[in-house]
This record gives structure tokens, C-alpha cells and sequence, in this order.
């Protein structure tokens, strides 16, 4: 690893950070970051690992990060402060192996579903099934939404001639 790919990964990592608080801060959507629906805005960094391996563990540490920072809000300790990073680091480095967009849309959605909606079902009593759907579908929004807007960014700043 080389300066300019430290750099790389802990600028993504604050931007996850940063984007969590923002979502925090009008108090209805604290729930939309930390519940059986979710839609995290800086979930649409997860894309990002298509075209920047800096983003495996930029958006890791930025979970981690954020999970921390605010377990408070989140009320589900440590099994979601290591728990539900972890499930990013895997499905961050899943999506890095992807071919396209669409294909790396796949781990973050399947493995936030599925893993992520265990523990937020049983400390929510909401149901396994209906969580699954709250948090899949918010991350499949979050990744077409603002994965794209992301992706589109990165495209057109890599892509800056210098002058």
C-alpha cells in the first residue's frame, strides 16, 4: 500500500462518516440509518469498489466508524459495530470482483439483507422477513440512487485532464 492509496481510502471513509451524520441530523430520518428500514445515503459508496480498490477498506473503516460513533442511536451494540462492518468489508470486496454496475449491486443487497436483518429483527421484534425487505430494499435504493450519482462523479473526476 502507497500514500496515494491510504489517502484514497481514508477520504471515502470520512466521506461514509460524513454522510451518516448529515442523514442524522433531521431527527425523523435517525431511523432510515439505524433500523429494520434503512436507507443509508452513504451506502451508495459501496459501488465504489468497482472502479477504486481504495473503497474495500475506505467504506469498511467508515462503517466501523460510524457504527461506533453512533451506537448510541442504533441500540444494537457491539454485534452491529463489528457485525454489520464486517458484512460491508466482505460485500465491499465481493463487489470489487463484479463485472459491471449492476452485478455489483448484488453482495451489499443480498448480504445486508440477509445478515444485517438477524440481529436488527431480534432487537426490533420487527419480523425476519420484513426486515430483510426494509433493509435489501433501502440498500438496493441507496445503491441506484446514489450508487449512480457516485459512480458518475468519480467518472467525470478521474477523468479531469490537468492543464
Amino acid at each position: 500500500m502507497n500514500t496515494k492509496y491510504l489517502t484514497k481510502a481514508s477520504l471515502i471513509a470520512a466521506i461514509y462518516i460524513v454522510l451518516v451524520l448529515i442523514q442524522m441530523l433531521p431527527v425523523p430520518f435517525i431511523n432510515l440509518t439505524f433500523g429494520p428500514i434503512q436507507l443509508r445515503i452513504a451506502e451508495g459508496l459501496a459501488l465504489l469498489p468497482l472502479v477504486e480498490s481504495a473503497a474495500v477498506p475506505g467504506i469498511f473503516v467508515g462503517c466501523l466508524l460510524s457504527n461506533l460513533l453512533l451506537s448510541y442511536f442504533s441500540g444494537f451494540g457491539l454485534v452491529d459495530i463489528l457485525g454489520g462492518s464486517l458484512v460491508t468489508l466482505v460485500a465491499a470486496y465481493m463487489t470489487s470482483k463484479m463485472k459491471n454496475k449492476i452485478l455489483g449491486m448484488v453482495p451489499p443487497v443480498i448480504l445486508n439483507g440477509l445478515i444485517v436483518s438477524i440481529w436488527v429483527s431480534y432487537f426490533t421484534k420487527v419480523p425476519y422477513l420484513v426486515t430483510v425487505l426494509g433493509i435489501g430494499g433501502g440498500e438496493l435504493l441507496s445503491l441506484v440512487i446514489f450508487g449512480s450519482i457516485i459512480l458518475s462523479v468519480y467518472d467525470k473526476a478521474t477523468n479531469l485532464k490537468e492543464y
